[in-house]
C-alpha cells in the first residue's frame, strides 16, 4: 500500500493519534500499548493496531509502542514537514478565532500570512501572524512559498477569494465559508460549516429525546 492508497479516515486517525502522542510525549511518557491509545481516542485497540500497521511499525510484546518512534513513522507517513506555512484569508471574528487557536495548538504547521481588506488590520502582527491587504496576496503567496489557504470571508467572496489563491500556487484549502467552491480536480479541500454541523447534531438531539420519551 502506497500512502496515496490511504483511506480518508485513516489518515484522520492518524492526524489525531500524532496529536495526542505528541501531549503524551512532553508529559515525558515513552512508550504505551494499544488499549491505552485506544482508550484516549475512544476506539478499539484492533483499530490501533491496523492504523499504525499502515505507517509500518509494530509494537514490542514487552513495551508496546516506543512514542518518539510512532510519532516519527506518522510524521514520515503524513509527509509531515518541519514547518509548513498556511495563509489565512478573512481576519472577521471567525478568522481572528482560527488564528489565535491554531497558532497556540500547533509548531509544525503555522498561519504565517493573514489577508484583510480592512486597513486597520493590515502591516501588523497579530497571534505571531503578519498580516497584509488582499491585494497582495499572490506576491507574498509566491515569496513565501505557501500552497494551503484557510478561507475564512463571507459566502459572496469566497469563490473569487479560492480562484485567487489557486492563480497564486495553493493547492489545498480549508474553506470556512457557508458555500461550497468550485475547484479542479488537481485541488484538495475540505469544508467546514459549523453551522451545518450545529443543525445536525440539533436534529439527531431531538431523535433521540424522542426515542427515550416514546420507549
Amino acid at each position: 500500500m502506497t500512502k496515496k492508497d490511504i483511506p480518508t479516515k485513516t489518515v484522520e486517525r492518524l492526524v489525531l493519534y500524532r496529536r495526542l502522542l505528541s501531549g503524551l510525549q512532553k508529559k515525558g511518557l515513552k512508550h504505551l500499548y494499544s488499549h491505552q491509545l485506544a482508550e484516549f481516542t475512544c476506539n478499539t485497540p484492533a483499530q490501533i493496531r491496523r492504523d499504525i500497521m499502515m505507517v509500518g511499525y509494530v509494537a514490542s510484546s514487552r513495551k508496546g509502542y516506543c512514542i518518539d518512534e510512532l510519532i516519527e513513522k506518522i510524521d514520515e507517513t503524513l509527509l509531515i514537514p518541519q514547518q509548513k506555512k498556511i495563509a489565512l484569508i478573512g481576519l472577521g471574528n471567525l478568522g481572528n478565532a482560527v488564528l489565535s487557536y491554531f497558532n497556540s495548538q500547533h509548531s509544525t504547521l503555522t498561519i504565517s500570512a493573514a489577508f484583510d481588506i480592512d486597513k486597520s488590520k493590515v502591516n501588523k502582527r497579530i497571534a505571531q501572524c503578519s498580516c497584509y491587504h488582499i491585494s497582495e496576496l499572490e506576491k507574498v503567496l509566491k515569496s513565501e512559498g505557501i500552497d494551503l489557504a484557510i478561507i475564512a470571508v463571507p459566502g459572496k467572496y469566497a469563490q473569487e477569494t479560492a480562484d485567487e489563491l489557486i492563480k497564486a500556487g495553493v493547492v489545498g484549502f480549508i474553506n470556512f465559508a457557508p458555500v461550497p467552491l468550485k475547484l479542479p480536480d488537481s485541488i484538495y479541500a475540505e469544508r467546514i460549516d459549523i453551522t451545518t454541523t450545529i443543525e445536525k447534531v440539533a436534529y439527531f438531539t431531538n431523535i433521540k429525546k424522542s426515542g427515550s420519551l416514546s420507549s
